[in-house]
């Protein structure tokens, strides 16, 4: 039971990951010393008074730099890359009483590849709102990042199983907007050539 709700807990830190990369592992950091969470002994630097000062920093730059116009693009490019390694260091700290092959694989696939999709669904909505508002409304799409960010910590960690249902409801319905996007151009233009340049 207890390696259960260690992989809820660490998925649900990896899903915050995708929304800011620092405020889950900084909010990891805090559980641990405050003996919330045991980490595995590989990962026992996360839980260091050295890891708060270094989290604490980089979570301030990364929530503020969100709010600087082009630079919050620039941090995109950043962030996706590290939201994965981030998501995947979540999930393996956590997870203590497990086969070593299996928590990293579960890190990998489970952790890494849920902070990846939803650091992928931020992208896609900053980018969107880059269009349709001219980057007037980023600000807000920062804002409600950082409100995902530190309510999926906070339930991750107090209701980890609500928070892993919540996070399959949010999977179920990026991908689900993701196909459409896919399959509905691909149906379009399916459709555009079927009716030729001149066709009605």
């Amino acid at each position: 039971m207890e390696t259960l709700l260690g992989i809820a807990v660490g998925i649900g830190l990896s899903a915050a990951c995708g929304f800011r990369v620092f405020v889950p592992l900084l909010a990891l950091n805090l559980a641990s010393l405050s003996g919330l969470l045991n980490l595995s002994p590989e990962f026992a630097w996360v839980g260091s008074y050295y890891s708060s000062v270094a989290f604490g920093a980089a979570t301030v730059i990364e929530v503020l730099g969100y709010y600087i116009p082009w630079l919050d693009h620039v941090l995109d490019m950043v962030a996706t890359p590290a939201a994965v390694i981030a998501g995947v260091i979540a999930t393996a700290s956590v997870v203590t009483d497990m086969d070593p092959f299996l928590k990293w694989t579960l890190a990998l696939i489970a952790g890494g590849g849920i902070s990846g999709l939803v650091q992928g669904a931020t992208v896609a909505l900053r980018a969107h709102s880059s269009v349709a508002t001219g980057g007037i409304g980023n600000s807000l799409v920062s804002t409600l990042e950082l409100a995902g960010s530190v309510l999926t910590v906070l339930l991750a960690l107090l209701a980890p199983v609500l928070s892993l249902a919540l996070i399959a409801v949010l999977c179920f319905f990026v991908i689900r907007k993701a196909g459409h996007v896919v399959f509905g151009r691909g149906s379009s233009r399916s459709g555009a050539l079927h009716r030729g340049p001149g066709g009605s």
